[in-house]
């Protein structure tokens, strides 16, 4: 199929666990989930929906990325620059090997593609 179609990805429910991740000092163990979406062909792209409970945590993907929220509220902060804030309706762009913090104050979801930008 051609077209993949996400229903209401903001209120979507039945996510698949994906786990938890230590949070930093204070945040204890965060939930996360998500729906994962494959582009044959293209499977090195990694897209979907993705969700995470309050906390903060380090970033941890090495790859360019794009994401849009769909819900939450919270901050990233980029090592050596200001933080951003970000509700539901706003967009980041990454590039590859972003580092930084992320606070989430309130459960967020988020669609995002993340990709390879080295030249093949």
């Amino acid at each position: 199929m051609k077209v993949q179609k996400l229903e209401q990805p903001a209120t979507m429910e039945n996510l698949e666990s994906w786990g938890t991740v230590d949070g930093l000092p204070g945040s204890g163990t965060i939930a996360l989930s998500g729906v994962q979406k494959v582009i044959p062909g293209k499977e090195e792209i990694d897209c979907g929906i993705f969700e995470c409970g309050v906390g903060s945590y380090r970033r941890s993907v090495k790859q360019a990325e794009i994401m849009h929220f769909l819900g939450g509220t919270g901050s990233f902060t980029p090592e050596g620059e200001p933080t951003l804030a970000f509700k539901a309706g706003d967009s980041f762009f990454f590039e590859a090997n972003t580092e930084g913090t992320w606070v989430v104050e309130t459960q967020m979801r988020k669609l995002y593609v993340i990709f390879d930008t080295e030249a093949r």
